[in-house]
């Protein structure tokens, strides 16, 4: 069977992977997005899917777009059978869609039709969600939308943020795709129309998705912390108007007459940590970026600045 794949993060990279090493299958080509300029230099960088395949002599292409035959010529000479699509980040336009034999398949990182769109993976987990997964699924023009082949569940620990739930997912997902291979070569696959009952949409984080209140429940900003770690991390504010990102916290029981955002304890010992009052709860953060700073723990930053009981966040 040839293959065309598509995608672009680290997930859809372990995906590729794993369908690379799958005998049987003869992968044409792997499509993923442009090179981006990332850090103070503006490198332009490859997406990690590239990165994979060119190391595995895979034919790599970068269109822009598909939409009005931009792809047209290379997906004529490609000629695959099956397209396979991981978190590639493009629309792909009907002719596409319509293109293989056995039609486009994608690993969607949620139990559809829960979670449909851009941010499946820290939506589940900014909701306090206890079970993800992904969702093999033939794609049609609609936003995740097409009919499903088959859920492969996993659970969100207490533990996860987005980092650890990916890479659990990213397997799960190279898992799920050459499940979905051999039940199209065995002319075993089936499809089931997704109900609109329990759709949600997942939309892209935005810069204010990333903003801290501490106005609100400890345990929602715990899961937004999570949600948004390693990237692009929750943020707040300091007393002298610098971000401050928090990569690691926990929510704690608390009934301290405090404004929320009130620095209620700061233990510069070890590891550390700071008590942030919040609207209920508090937030106990052991991990925090200062801005123009590396990751640190709160012992590091509580030794190398001064934080006072009494002074406010997020103000």
């Amino acid at each position: 069977m040839k293959i065309l794949f598509m995608g672009t993060p680290e997930l859809a990279a372990v995906t590729l992977a794993a369908i690379d090493e799958k005998e049987g299958v003869e992968i044409v080509g792997a499509v993923t997005r442009p090179d981006k300029p990332k850090g103070r230099g503006m490198k332009m960088l490859a997406s990690p899917v590239k990165e994979y395949a060119e190391a595995h002599g895979i034919p790599v292409f970068q269109p822009k777009t598909l939409r009005g035959g931009a792809f047209d010529e290379e997906l004529g000479a490609l000629d695959p059978d099956l397209i396979v699509v991981a978190a590639y980040g493009n629309i792909l336009p009907h002719e596409v869609l319509a293109y293989p034999k056995y039609g486009c398949v994608n690993a969607h990182g949620s139990l559809l039709p829960k979670y449909r769109g851009a941010s499946p993976i820290q939506r589940a987990i900014l909701d306090g969600e206890r079970e993800t997964g992904i969702t093999a699924m033939f794609m049609d023009d609609g936003l995740d939308t097409g009919d499903i082949i088959e859920k492969y569940p996993c659970p969100i620990l207490e533990t996860d943020d987005c980092g650890t739930l990916t890479e659990r997912l990213a397997k799960l997902a190279g898992e799920a795709m050459c499940d979905v291979i051999d039940r199209i070569e065995a002319g075993t696959v089936t499809r089931t129309p997704q109900p609109e009952e329990g759709a949600s949409y997942a939309a892209k984080i935005e810069k204010e998705d990333t903003v801290l209140d501490f106005r609100g429940n400890a345990r929602d900003l715990s899961n937004r912390i999570r949600a948004l770690h390693p990237a692009p991390c929750a943020v707040t504010t300091l007393p002298d108007g610098s971000l401050l990102k928090i990569t690691a916290a926990k929510a704690v029981d608390c009934d301290a007459d405090a404004e929320p955002g009130t620095i209620l304890a700061a233990d510069g010992r070890g590891a550390g940590g700071i008590t942030v009052r919040c609207g209920e709860g508090a937030l106990l953060v052991t991990g925090l970026i200062p801005a123009g700073k590396k990751n640190m723990t709160a012992g590091d930053f509580v030794r190398g600045r001064r934080v006072s009981p009494g002074e406010r966040w997020g103000s």
